[in-house]
């Protein structure tokens, strides 16, 4: 039967390769270190718990919530925004609570895309910044993803090479997968070749707070005149270990949070009112919670950094986000990021992100995440450099491997 239209434009679920070899080997026995999905394993705070089970007590939470976002929650977020970036947000035309960040963008999509408008996104980046768009009919026109000098030059030939003029414009700062992280300059730079093209933006704050090195990551709407073209898409998935939890935020242009909310008031009665109150509960703490577990993911950091290159793999430490962008080592570049990401899980039992799922210019790289204990990530390193030491290059297109351990 011929697949729907659709689904026809969606190519094969890359990561999809990787976990039936993941859970096959699962099932034969091998204890699988899984560096590959972004999936916290850090419980959620018991304070937000707490919170959580004191609410759902009340049967008057269990019936329909706001799709919107329950008031409270809506100012909590704003007034995080106020504290954490000097933003001013009004909760009630500038703020919608989300079911994390993944639905807000693919929905954002469907509320102004109309067929074969082009909006530009980074290459590689994370997969619903593009295919949230593609599946609601328009066409994307990738771009560089380092936050540089040549990102400005790269957007002019953008513009100029689409018909139509490009809609939109994806940003990702602290980049998943990358980690690159962008500065206000940068922002501004950007926001003001927006307003002059009339080009939104739409930028993916989701790692805010998980930072290791300098500044904290700024916010796009920092940039006076932001708020005019920009919407801004935060989760509580990182930064409270709440992945689970499906709590995000859009913030920002009147018009364009409209837009997403009309659309969501037909999809969905927003999440379970205990979790928008507990959730509520989180916003409004002192921060001890986020600083918490961005310590954790930096001690995961530098121990992964440290052992990796011991083990004969150079991985550069990220600066910020629960990520590394790991070059895939000389020896294998040849075969790509899924056949290595596929090689790494049956001689090591270590499973990666392969690159290629972020997009054709991610294919040199794997994503390493940091979702497990310091223990695990020494005991993923001695597996590689076992793995490692067994590949012998024989020619400059083929690697050899011993029989597995």
């Amino acid at each position: 039967m011929e697949e729907f239209h659709k689904v026809r434009r969606l190519p094969p679920y890359v990561f999809e390769q990787v976990n039936r070899l993941k859970a096959a080997a699962r099932t034969a026995g091998a204890d699988i270190i899984d560096l590959g999905m972004g999936n916290p394993d850090l419980p959620t705070p018991k304070s937000i718990v707490d919170k959580l089970v004191e609410v759902v007590r009340d049967p008057r939470t269990h019936r329909y919530s706001s799709s919107r976002g329950i008031p409270g929650l809506r100012r909590a977020q704003a007034a995080y925004y106020a504290r954490r970036f000097g933003v001013k947000l009004d909760p009630e035309t500038q703020v919608v609570a989300t079911l994390g960040s993944k639905e807000g963008f693919a929905n954002m999509a469907q509320a102004i895309t109309a067929p074969g408008d082009v909006v530009i996104c980074p290459n590689p980046t994370y997969p619903i910044h593009a295919f949230g768009f593609i599946m609601s009919g328009g066409v994307i026109r990738s771009i560089q993803a380092e936050p540089d000098a040549g990102f400005i030059p790269a957007l002019e030939r953008a513009v100029r090479h689409s018909i139509p003029r490009p809609l939109a414009l994806i940003l990702n700062y602290p980049s998943n997968p990358t980690a690159h992280v962008a500065t206000l300059d940068f922002y501004r730079d950007v926001v003001a070749f927006a307003r002059r093209n009339d080009i939104i933006l739409l930028s993916d704050l989701a790692y805010s707070e998980i930072y290791f090195d300098g500044d904290p990551p700024p916010s796009v709407l920092q940039v006076p005149g932001a708020i005019d073209v920009a919407v801004e898409f935060t989760s509580m998935s990182k930064t409270f270990s709440m992945p689970g939890w499906r709590m995000g935020f859009a913030v920002g242009n009147e018009r364009l949070i409209a837009a997403l909310a009309r659309v969501k008031s037909y999809l969905d009665y927003g999440a379970f009112t205990p979790i928008q109150v507990a959730a509520t509960a989180a916003l409004n703490g002192d921060g001890a919670d986020i600083a918490e577990v961005r310590e954790i993911y930096r001690r995961r950091r530098d121990v992964m950094v440290d052992a990796f290159g011991r083990a004969g793999w150079n991985v550069p430490a990220p600066p910020a986000s629960m990520f590394a962008w790991a070059p895939v080592p000389e020896p294998f570049r040849s075969i790509g990021s899924l056949e290595f990401s596929k090689l790494l899980i049956e001689k090591a039992d270590v499973a990666v992100a392969p690159g290629i799922g972020f997009g054709e210019h991610g294919d040199e790289f794997v994503r390493i995440a940091l979702v497990e204990n310091e223990h695990r990530i020494r005991q993923a390193a001695r597996s590689i450099k076992r793995f490692l030491s067994r590949a012998e290059p024989k020619c400059d297109n083929v690697v050899s491997l011993s029989a597995r351990r």
